[in-house]
Formats: C-alpha cells, structure tokens, sequence
C-alpha cells in the first residue's frame, strides 16, 4: 500500500509552500477583519473571514504605514498580497501589501462603531465641553500649511479681527500618518502658555479624504486637550469623530474662525451706538439735574433762607451782648470783693502795727498773744517796728 518514498514534515511542508505561492501569486482577497492585533513593533496581525472560512494575515511595518485608516474588527476590507507558509507551524497565510475598506460602506461602518464606543466613555458629554473665549489673543491653527483652508482661515481673521495671532501647527490631513500628525500637533499646541483657542479642520472630500479626523487618537488627542478646540472639516452636510468630541463644530475651516474671533466692524458698530448713547443719557441726566437746580433756586423755601440766616444772626448778636454783660457785671463783682479782702489783710498788717510804737514778744519761736501763754525765767525776743532785742537769762 505505501511506496517506498517518504516525506519528512520538512519537506511536505516546503512542497505545499512551493505550490501555494506559485498557485497564487499577487491576490486580492475581501472578507471581515477579525483579531486584529497592533504589535508593538509596528506589524499588524489579524484574520480575514466570510461566513465560511478564515485565513490568518500579516501586514509588515513597512507597508501598513501606507494605510490611511486604522483597522477594526468587524470592518470590510480588500487586502492584496501573497499566500505563503509559515513552515514552523504548517499554517498558510497572506502577506498583505496593500488594504482599503471594501467601499463607503466598511469604513461609515467603522465611523460609526468607533463613535458609539466613544459615546459610551462619556467623550462627547456637554459636561466637559469647555467655553470658547471671546476674545482669544492668539489661536492655533491644526491643518495642512499649502491647504485651501488653511488661507482661507487667515483670510477670515484678517478681516473679521486683525489683532489675533494664529499660529500653525503644520500637519497632514489625509494619507499615511495623517491622524497621529494632528494628534501630535494637538498635543504641542497645549505646552504653549499662551495660545487661547485651537481650531483644527481640513476642507471638503470623500469620506476617505476625511477619515483622519475620524481617528481614535485624534479624539483623544481632542478630549484631553485643556485648550478649547473648534472642529471644522468638510462642507457643511459633513461630519467626523472630532466634531463630535471637540468643544464646538463648525461647518467649515472658514466657518470655524469666524465662530473664534468676533467682528471688528460690528464692535466698532457697538461702541459707537454705546458712547452715543451715553453721551446723549448724561446730557439727559445734567439736563434734569440743572431743571432740578432751577428749581430749587425759585422756589419760597429757597427764597426764605436768607431771611433765616439773618435772623440766626440776630439771634447771635443777642448772645453775644448777653454774654458780655454778664462777663462784665461778674468782673466787677468779683474786683469789689477783692478790695474787701484786700482792705481785711491790710487791717491785720503787722507792720502797720508795730509802725504805731507796739511791739511782739516772741518765745520758743512763737509769738505771745496773752500772758498766761508767757514762761517766766525763759529767754524770749522783743520785736519794734526798726528791729529786734533779745532778753536771754542766765
């Protein structure tokens, strides 16, 4: 039953190899992306089936970086490439070179699964929508530097107000690496200290040319900024993750800048009707005030307050006269009882005394009014108007 020719596992396995790769060379292959992996070291694994079958795939480094989506399970996909064999395991596989998703379709699709499990994680909440200023000094601005909206944008601050400053944060807008170059961009902007609003946006294209801005990583980028970020890609019917996820959508870039910056004319339109107002309503309340003043000025209580003060003084005069007279009489009074007094110190005057031939007797440094108050057998003095004896005894 069994020839004498045998087969190690080797090369069985190099024989299958051989016939598969030569069998189909360059296919293209549609299916439904399943266990997609994103390796760290940049390939990409995952399973292609339909509802019959699966075949593993691989996508090198080297090539998934042309990729302008990045891939999700459940996603539609067309991928070109070679069947080859892993010979360690047995197992054939696809080398994909190339992927794009298999219409409109796959990638609304995509748009669509990555916008509910957004919604889910609470990333498109108003709680954490922040206020857009009204008068931002200076404004960032994430798009491609050669594009239409980006001359479109300065145009629009030139006119609307000339004293904001923009500053580009270059980045590419569709194409290979186009969503972690705004995300990047995104993320430098909000180092800056001074930069008050960010705008991002492209003009308008196929939902392929958008697809950036339907990035996972640019919604992150968006919803972790701290700087406040206006969404303006596409047209007017268009609309993208970040539009849902920044703090305000525009329709358009143009429409963006007009939304971040207020109108010079309408606020030289404001202060003018302001300062005309106000002139007129002080001329108005100085007008009632002098009509006021007026009067007052001609009416009786007015009048009559002359008449008040004079009088007032009248009355003053009068306590001024009483005042004086009291002051006087109590002067005189008091320089009456002074000369009493005066004339009662003079009549005790010893000196007067003595100058009419009396004389004190002084004993123990006192004098000696009465003779019953006199110590015989001590010294004592006599004192005359013109001197003084002393009588001592011995």
């Amino acid at each position: 039953m069994f020839e004498n020719k045998f087969y190690t596992v080797s090369e069985i396995t190099g024989e299958i190899k051989q016939t598969l790769e030569n069998s189909f060379p360059s296919i293209a292959v549609i299916g439904e992306i399943s266990n997609f992996k994103d390796h760290r070291s940049g390939h990409w694994y995952f399973t292609l089936k339909d509802s019959g079958a699966a075949i593993n795939c691989t996508m090198w480094r080297s090539r998934n970086r042309a990729v302008f989506f990045t891939p999700q399970d459940g996603m539609q996909i067309i991928v070109k490439g070679d069947i080859t064999v892993y010979p360690p395991r047995g197992n054939y596989q696809l080398d994909v070179r190339s992927m794009e998703p298999a219409g409109e379709g796959a990638l609304q699709a995509a748009f669509e699964r990555l916008k509910k499990k957004l919604q889910e994680e609470g990333l498109f909440d108003e709680k954490f929508k922040k206020p857009i200023p009204r008068f931002p000094k200076k404004i960032g601005i994430v798009t491609a530097s050669d594009g239409a909206a980006f001359r479109d944008m300065v145009t629009t601050a030139s006119r609307r107000f000339p004293a904001v400053g923009l500053v580009l944060a270059s980045a590419r807008v569709q194409g290979e690496g186009a969503a972690e170059e705004i995300a990047r961009q995104i993320r430098r902007l909000n180092t800056l200290n001074d930069v008050d609003l960010i705008i991002i946006g492209r003009g308008g294209g196929s939902l392929e040319d958008l697809w950036a801005f339907n990035e996972e990583v640019v919604a992150r980028a968006i919803f972790e900024s701290k700087i406040p970020i206006i969404s303006g890609v596409g047209h007017e019917i268009d609309f993208s993750i970040s539009d849902f996820v920044a703090d305000l959508r525009a329709p358009t870039p143009t429409a963006a800048m007009e939304l971040a910056t207020p109108d010079i004319q309408k606020i030289f339109a404001f202060l003018e009707e302001f300062f005309y107002n106000a002139s007129f309503n002080i001329s108005q309340l100085i007008e009632g005030l002098k009509n006021k003043v007026n009067n007052l000025i001609s009416s009786y209580g007015f009048h009559s307050t002359e008449d008040i003060v004079n009088i007032k003084f009248q009355l003053l005069d009068t306590l001024i006269y009483k005042l004086n007279n009291n002051v006087e009489s109590r002067l005189l009074f008091e320089k009456n009882r002074l000369e009493i007094l005066k004339a009662k110190l003079e009549a005790y005057n010893s000196e007067k005394i003595l100058k009419k031939g009396y004389a004190i007797i002084k004993q123990r440094e006192k004098i000696i009014p009465r003779m019953n108050e006199f110590v015989e057998g001590e010294n004592f003095k006599i004192k005359f108007f013109d001197g003084e004896v002393e009588i001592n005894h011995e």
